[in-house]
């Protein structure tokens, strides 16, 4: 029993855990002709290359660039190329992503991933959230929705706030009679339209009661410098069902 134990314990202190790649920061927001950089450590991976895809929320990710501490340039995917897309690297485990004169379309998740060979597994990054933004951005467009009647005959019911933008993160915040709410919110991922601007969803649960007593409640939106927020009440609710 003991020798099986003690095989047992050699065994487990033998396996092999996979490398944790983290990348920092984990936003960036820039307005429109900066550079942007975001790094990458590969943790205890030293001869695998670093490699950096780009993913709009809901679409497939996009294969941008490799790059290796023992090359001297990095290898492009198709649709990229340099100056606009370059990396370097520190170390044998630090790499740094770096986006020229950035635009609007480059918003986007940034991902690092390499290949752990102790493990035979591809490892990715948490991702960087790139966000640029201008004075030339068109504001989000707004449209809150009322509780459904259905809704209305129970205890709980939510408000619909629908956002519309040019890029794809905004920071989405709801009010009642002007007190900020922090609960009872949930905001989808952007999802692209067919004319290439970006949807976003936000549910605030609230009581039927307060929405009978006439609540304000305002959704807003904030993208760069760019704010909307549209309010809603009962009173002022364009439907049948008040």
């Amino acid at each position: 029993m003991l020798g099986t134990l003690c095989t047992l314990i050699t065994a487990l202190t033998c396996v092999s855990a996979v490398t944790l790649v983290t990348q920092k920061p984990p936003v960036v927001t820039l307005r429109r002709g900066e550079t942007a950089t975001m790094d990458c450590n590969l943790g205890t991976v030293t001869n695998s290359a670093a490699r950096w895809y780009k993913q709009i929320p809901g679409g497939v990710p996009q294969y941008i660039l490799m790059n290796y501490h023992g090359w001297s340039s990095p290898r492009y995917g198709s649709g990229f190329s340099s100056p606009k897309f370059t990396s370097t690297h520190q170390s044998q485990t630090d790499y740094r992503l770096i986006i020229s004169t950035v635009e609007e379309r480059d918003s986007a998740v940034y991902y690092c991933k390499t290949w752990d060979s102790s493990v035979n597994e591809w490892v990715f990054g948490q991702g960087t959230k790139l966000t640029v933004t201008s004075s030339s951005l068109p504001p989000p467009v707004l449209t809150v929705f009322p509780p459904s009647s259905a809704e209305l005959q129970s205890n709980k019911a939510s408000l619909v706030c629908l956002s519309t933008q040019s890029v794809p993160f905004v920071d989405v915040s709801w009010s009642a009679a002007g007190s900020p709410v922090s609960s009872g919110i949930s905001t989808s991922t952007a999802v692209q339209q067919p004319d290439q601007t970006f949807q976003i969803s936000s549910y605030l649960s609230i009581q039927t009661s307060d929405w009978n007593m006439d609540k304000v409640y305002t959704c807003r939106v904030s993208l760069g410098s760019q704010t909307s927020e549209k309010t809603i009440n009962k009173s002022h609710c364009p439907t049948e069902d008040q």
